[in-house]
């Protein structure tokens, strides 16, 4: 059994759906869900569903290591961006490299990079006269959306979508594919790794 943390910044739907989605998997679960804004409802969200939370400052992120410390006192194996904001310091990055994902509510490379989030991203689409929407999922790295793509799904936009609209077909995508990438993910690790001890 993986544990997984979750890192979010907001409302914390995407949180909540992937910890339902875990609680009654024998594959992985999450024990961890952390915020770096204090008053944010996924904090609320992750207690009401009985998994720990953290708060942690810019300090504790970048400057001390306070949310490392934290991430291995509840041994986590597996780390899921879920509407994060902050780019994650190389301390994070390099013992989790490979073992934390993030999701973006478009199709990577078009419409990533600082700023580009929520409705933001769905305005600039619709405003470009895109086809297509959709998510990727991608690997963490130290630049904002720039980590390998592992997986993307795309939506139909039509002529009388908004950006309301559109972000709940990206929403609908977002919760039926994540949860499902993160498993196959976990067990495809879990399969490596039960292979090198037999080696």
């Amino acid at each position: 059994m993986s544990n997984i943390a979750i890192f979010a910044s907001g409302s914390g739907t995407n949180a909540e759906n992937i910890i339902k989605y875990f609680s009654n998997k024998k594959t992985a679960n999450v024990v961890l869900v952390l915020s770096n804004r204090r008053e944010a409802p996924v904090l609320k969200r992750a207690e009401q569903n009985n998994v720990d939370s953290f708060f942690f400052d810019r300090n504790d992120f970048y400057i001390s290591n306070r949310v490392l410390d934290k991430l291995v006192q509840y041994r986590i194996d597996f780390i899921v961006l879920a509407g994060f904001l902050w780019l994650v310091p190389e301390n994070i990055l390099e013992r989790y490299r490979g073992r934390m994902i993030n999701i973006h509510p478009a199709l990577l490379p078009k419409y990533g990079g600082k700023g580009m989030y929520g409705s933001r991203v769905h305005k600039a689409v619709i405003d470009n006269r895109e086809m297509l929407s959709g998510i990727t999922i991608h690997f963490v790295n130290s630049g904002y959306d720039e980590g390998d793509i592992i997986f993307q799904k795309t939506c139909k936009i039509d002529p009388s979508d908004t950006p309301e609209t559109l972000a709940v077909k990206v929403h609908e995508l977002e919760y039926r594919h994540y949860p499902e990438i993160i498993e196959a993910l976990i067990v495809s690790r879990q399969k490596e790794f039960n292979k090198s001890q037999e080696d």
